[in-house]
């Protein structure tokens, strides 16, 4: 079969999807991956064909966030530029041939491309967005708990009554497929009684299958992604690990795309007070900082580099809490938006790091506690071996190849 999948999003919602292409790719179907323009290399270099889609998520971050400040208007135009374009590109990508669909959670428009172009659909999801009581959606800014019922009532509400920028660009792209208007409540609907697929590239180890979701609703393990054939880690980085004690791991990877000489200095004084050697991923910042104990870097295969430290402090992004986690080492978790807030506060309930610093309230002092803690207590780093050891046994693309291969008939 030609197998597209739609991985919309920054590195890490498209990185998991080359692993889980590989693995479809192995067993005999065509595979492409439709993505930004600026993950095309992360593609190509797996052997699958790249399809781009327009537009730029990272601009959203911080609004999303709340780090930068914006009209209500502009906000709202600003998600509607970006989800028309990325429409547009998802409808141009499976116009170039496909025979199934396979939709992250962003990519939601693809649902509507499916019906209209007569395709099976399959959601591959890195978030579990579906309503449940066990957590708060993450879809909103809800970084804690609000009771079974209202965790659940709100996940549905943002569902059935989405924002009016993304429900208008959903009826604009109904109309140009020539697709009859429906509304979001009814679209949920219809995903709820056809008990539409969904795969969640996480492990039950990790966050367990709520027993309040429906049937079709699944966790799968995690996609691992690919690395990037006759990659080798550069001299000056090998020097610097050889010299001295495991360093710790920071870095914030798209949500700091303001401000990042503060948060480089942050993260600069605290390594100070730990009396920590740093490997820092924050960007240019980051380079301008190297000094006896401290490294930046660029872009390193988290699976390479994760199990050489002491610790990792990141964003807890799906993706690198996947990778910290499969490191089996100590982590903290700075999360700032939507599913941050999840894995993060997952990461300190399984014992494998003190608690999550939000990335609005981080400050040298409270990073600079918790990294000594991560590292000193041998506590944390015997729980993260004991779960690396539980996820590295699962295979994780397993059900999705048997899925897609159903279909296939």
């Amino acid at each position: 079969m030609r197998v597209l999948i739609i991985g919309l999003g920054t590195r890490g919602d498209v990185a998991p999807y080359t692993g889980l292409g590989a693995r479809l790719r192995d067993a005999g179907h065509e595979v492409a991956i439709a993505a930004h323009q600026p993950y095309g290399h992360l593609v190509a270099a797996s052997g699958l064909e790249f399809r781009a889609i327009p537009g730029d998520p990272i601009p959203l971050l911080p609004v999303a966030a709340g780090g930068a400040k914006a009209a209500p208007p502009a906000k709202a135009r600003m998600f509607a530029d970006y989800g028309r374009q990325s429409a547009d590109g998802i409808v141009q990508a499976a116009e170039r041939g496909a025979d199934v669909l396979l939709l992250n959670a962003p990519a939601s428009a693809g649902y509507h491309v499916a019906e209209a172009m007569r395709l099976p659909s399959i959601g591959v999801h890195l978030q579990p967005i579906e309503p449940t009581g066990d957590f708060p959606p993450v879809m909103g800014a809800f970084s804690r708990s609000l009771g079974r019922w209202g965790n659940r009532a709100a996940a549905r509400l943002l569902f059935t009554v989405p924002s009016p920028a993304h429900a208008g660009s959903a009826k604009d792209l109904r109309a140009r497929l020539g697709l009859p208007a429906t509304t979001s409540r009814e679209v949920y609907r219809r995903r709820e009684t056809t008990r539409w697929p969904v795969f969640h590239g996480y492990s039950a180890s990790v966050l367990p299958r709520p027993a309040d979701w429906r049937e079709g609703l699944e966790v799968a393990g995690y996609w691992w992604p690919e690395r990037t054939p006759g990659w080798r880690p550069p001299a000056k980085l090998l020097d610097f690990l050889e010299s001295g004690p495991p360093p710790v791991f920071v870095g914030f990877g798209s949500m700091a795309s303001g401000n990042l000489d503060r948060h480089t200095e942050i993260a600069l004084a605290a390594l100070r007070r730990a009396r920590l050697r740093g490997v820092l991923q924050t960007g240019p910042a980051s380079m301008a900082a190297e000094g006896d104990d401290v490294l930046g870097v660029e872009d390193v295969p988290h699976d390479w580099l994760f199990p050489r430290m002491a610790a990792v402090v990141h964003h807890a992004g799906s993706g690198t809490t996947a990778a910290g986690i499969r490191a089996g080492v100590p982590a903290v978790g700075l999360p700032a938006v939507a599913d941050q807030h999840l894995w993060a506060s997952r990461l300190a309930t399984l014992g494998v790091g003190p608690g999550a610093i939000p990335f609005r309230s981080l400050s040298a002092g409270r990073l600079a506690a918790a990294l000594g803690a991560a590292v000193s207590d041998r506590t944390y780093r015997r729980r993260a071996a004991e779960l690396a050891g539980r996820v590295d046994a699962e295979d994780g693309a397993l059900a999705v190849v048997e899925a897609v291969g159903r279909l296939a008939g």
